[in-house]
């Protein structure tokens, strides 16, 4: 060590000894002067001089924290805040959050009950302080210390949260506190008492991705807020305590509870007397509750049902999703979707050409090519005829009408409301073109995960947000056949298990007997029940059902997705009359390309913050077995058989799809629903198509058959995926594909058609085929024997259409094959063998 630094050491000794002997000459020189006081007067001087150090330090710390508080530019700037956002499983934006739901309105625009309550309940001082209120602060802590916490926040700290809840943050601790009086003193600093109640209540947040008082009065109230009553600011202000807590809709009682207690501090305010106290909080609690629907222009049917499920996590979890940024991993994969998306707009729009002209005219003339129709299209006037021959059902559909029932409530007369309404021309085209609008679902999973893929809820988003992926329930026709097959595998049945093609009696629970019969007919010989699922025999599936028995279908329907809805445990299950979902057939198919596994519907993997930190991870489930893996082999190769030689076989001739494919197509009764469900190893996807009311139905047979309408979306997907190679055409499922072509000494199959079960859905008038042309003037009912001998014509009638819609497909595709040999003869050289 060098002398200088020698030197440096003494000298801080120095110092240091100085400033102790300072310090403890300074505590000689104090303790001295208490001692020689009393000891009350030495215990308070104790006190005080602990009070001041104290207060000193805090103010040394306000004055730290003052600089990073918000300022006055941050208060006069719009926040600048981060909407939370939607992403694709490869990270393209799906949808974001900054359109929430909010409305803001001038303090004029909300109701006077809302201030008063809001003033009388949350911050009585409001026009007194200045953004303070020490003596409630001071309440506040002195219950807290008796172990009776309170709030002590005025209106304007309130406020200062909202705005700022990042800077400020959520933590309860005095940290937090103090950020939040300062911006509240910068606040009342910057603005009226006015504007700062007009900020707080279009910025206070109400559940359900709702904020300010104009949405929560539309949301919880159906009104806006100008016109709510003092029960309803009072149920509203309450909410502010704990939104989930005091929700009206969740917990009416909790919330009513807190409405009296608002009441209560409106009488000490005196806003309200005693008697009218007495009067109000003896009445119920009227919620009208409005889920305001979200619909950004980005939106689609899956982002709109991620967007619900979102909202309420938010809400459980203290997250806002219009200002925290949070990132939504979603499973869709953005190419997979838009494939999804073109396969739906270009085969739904092709098939609404076959609607539109087979119901234009009288007669049918079908034709296999949609090409043939969209030609015709523009030279018919679409579903003429079928108005015309539908007068019954239009005036059916009138009295659905919201337009009816609000004109009947509103007193006027069913028979002139009826009358006025049909000659309304702009009311009876709306109402019209909605009924004869086709519309489709469609969904794909990834059934080694259960993720989604692709979602497509309608045709257009924009027009018809109802889901028909999810909230669709409509019977699924044969598609449902696999489980009952399925659950034969699982009793120990064989696919070559043999059965008579013949109709047969079942007695029903009730004692009904059931005959399901087939368009095709019956042949009276043995058919195995691989065949039975190929060519959709109901015969055959009927007496399957009959050796599984119900409980058994059921149950394994149940675990291999179709969980949601509620299965009718009767005979004509077997066929698909219990209406289900979308999302729940495909589920089933998913688990069966799984080979067994069951795994429930993943739609978001996790979800991260704006620096990228994941704050929630979802879908990392365990599957459950939900059939043997060697029934669930067994199943794919009968199904495979759907594809090469029965009602599926579209997909390989019309998209010449040639992987190792298995699937089922499947049609209700009348034509009212066209399904259709393809597997493959790495990608299982199925479509819906029908009209949204299930009277009104594609006509011709040909066309109403999945294998024929649902088959093209699904074809066009896969074929687009296909050829993206998003898809890998040499995949196959386990044992690769078993099914050999038909034997030569096998009949021809001329057309494979389906035919629905007999059992309508619950709630659902059942369709009106052919009935007599329109009438306008209204007629007396006829007497009821008159109506049962019309309905066995109509019956009659209908039946004739059918054989007539069949027998020309046979026609058609026996000349189409008379034409093909006669085109090979003519191109045959003349000097070829066989000539």
């Amino acid at each position: 060590m060098n002398e200088h630094s020698k030197r440096t050491q003494e000298r801080l000794r120095q110092v240091a000894g100085g400033a102790r002997e300072r310090a403890l000459s300074g505590y000689t020189r104090a303790h001295a002067y208490l001692m020689r006081r009393p000891p009350l007067t030495r215990a308070a001087l104790v006190a005080l001089w602990a009070f001041a150090a104290l207060a000193a330090l805090l103010l040394v710390y306000v004055l730290i924290l003052i600089p990073v508080t918000p300022g006055i530019k941050d208060l006069k700037q719009a926040r600048a805040a981060r909407a939370s956002t939607m992403v694709s499983a490869d990270g393209k934006e799906l949808a974001s959050f900054d359109q929430g739901l909010q409305e803001r309105v001038k303090l004029a625009q909300v109701s006077p009950n809302v201030v008063a309550a809001l003033v009388a309940t949350e911050d009585k001082r409001f026009y007194d302080h200045h953004g303070i209120d020490f003596k409630r602060t001071a309440g506040a802590l002195f219950y807290s210390l008796k172990g009776d916490a309170q709030g002590g926040s005025t209106i304007t700290q309130q406020l200062a949260r909202n705005m700022f809840p990042e800077e400020i943050g959520r933590s309860r601790n005095l940290n937090r506190k103090l950020k939040e009086l300062i911006t509240a003193l910068k606040i009342e600093a910057t603005y009226s008492k006015t504007e700062i109640l007009e900020a707080y209540l279009n910025t206070v947040p109400f559940l359900y991705n709702t904020f300010g008082i104009e949405m929560a009065a539309r949301t919880y109230f159906d009104k806006p807020a100008a016109q709510l009553d003092i029960l309803e600011s009072a149920t509203l202000v309450g909410m502010l305590k704990g939104t989930n807590y005091y929700n009206p809709v969740t917990n009416p009682e909790r919330s009513v509870e807190r409405r009296n207690v608002v009441l209560g501090q409106m009488v000490k305010a005196g806003i309200i007397n005693d008697a009218r106290y007495k009067q109000l909080i003896r009445r119920p609690l009227r919620v009208h509750f409005s889920r305001q629907a979200e619909r950004p222009g980005t939106d689609t049917h899956f982002t709109a049902y991620v967007r619900k499920w979102l909202i309420d996590w938010a809400d459980e979890n203290d997250y806002n999703l219009q200002l925290d940024g949070l990132v939504v991993h979603t499973t869709l994969d953005f190419d997979l979707q838009q494939a999804a998306l073109r396969a739906v707009d270009r085969q739904a729009n092709a098939l609404q050409a076959v609607a539109d002209v087979e119901w234009s005219q009288p007669g049918v003339n079908t034709s296999g090519s949609t090409g043939a129709y969209a030609a015709a299209r523009g030279s018919v006037n679409p579903f003429q005829y079928f108005w015309q021959s539908h007068g019954a059902l239009l005036d059916a559909f009138v009295r659905e009408s919201a337009e009816y029932r609000k004109a009947v409530e509103d007193g006027e007369a069913p028979a002139a409301a009826l009358k006025r309404l049909k000659s309304d021309r702009t009311f009876i085209a709306n109402l019209r073109a909605a009924k004869s609008r086709l519309e489709a679902g469609f969904v794909a999973l990834d059934p080694a995960s259960g993720e989604v893929r692709a979602w497509v809820g309608s045709r257009d988003f924009q027009r018809e947000q109802f889901d028909h992926v999810v909230k669709a329930a409509r019977q699924p026709g044969s598609t449902f056949k696999p489980v009952v097959y399925g659950a034969a595998l699982e009793k120990g049945l064989t696919p070559d298990h043999p059965y008579v093609d013949a109709v047969m009696n079942i007695k029903a629970g009730d004692g009904t007997i059931w005959r399901p019969t087939d368009m095709t007919g019956t042949t009276g010989g043995r058919m195995t029940m691989r065949d039975g699922l190929v060519f959709s025999k109901n015969t055959i599936t009927a007496q399957v059902m009959q050796d599984v028995g119900l409980p058994g279908i059921i149950n394994l329907a149940k675990a291999l997705g179709i969980n949601q809805s509620k299965l009718q445990p009767v005979p004509s299950l077997a066929l698909g009359t219990s209406p289900v979902t979308l999302l729940e057939m495909v589920n089933a198919y998913a688990t069966i390309a799984a080979q067994g596994d069951y795994r429930k519907p993943v739609f978001v993997t996790h979800i991260t913050d704006r620096e990228g930190k994941v704050v929630a991870r979802f879908g990392a489930q365990a599957p459950q077995r939900a059939m043997s893996q060697a029934s669930a082999v067994t199943l794919i190769d009968m199904m495979r058989g759907v594809i090469n030689r029965g009602t599926g076989t579209a997909i390989r001739s019309r998209f010449g799809i040639s992987g190792d494919v298995a699937g089922k197509t499947g049609t209700t009764q009348n034509n009212a629903d066209g399904w259709f469900i393809l597997m493959h190893p790495n990608l299982v996807a199925g479509a819906w198509v029908g009209f949204n009311d299930n009277r009104v139905a594609m006509r011709s047979a040909y066309w109403g058959q999945g294998g024929h309408n649902a088959v093209l979306l699904v074809g066009d997907f896969f074929k687009a995926a296909l050829d993206s190679g998003k898809l890998d055409r040499a995949a196959q499922f386990p044992g690769g594909p078993k099914i050999a072509p038909a034997p030569a000494d096998e009949p021809q199959q001329i057309e494979v058609i389906e035919e629905g079960g007999d059992m309508r859905q619950d709630g659902v008038p059942p369709p009106q085929p052919e009935p007599e042309p329109m009438v306008i003037e209204e007629q007396e009912a006829p007497p009821p024997a008159d109506q049962e001998e019309r309905r066995r014509n109509r019956d009659a009638e209908v039946d004739r259409q059918i054989q007539q819609d069949r027998q020309r497909d046979i026609d058609r595709q026996l000349r189409q094959e008379q034409q093909d040999r006669q085109f090979q003869q003519e191109r045959r050289p003349p000097d070829s063998p066989g000539e």
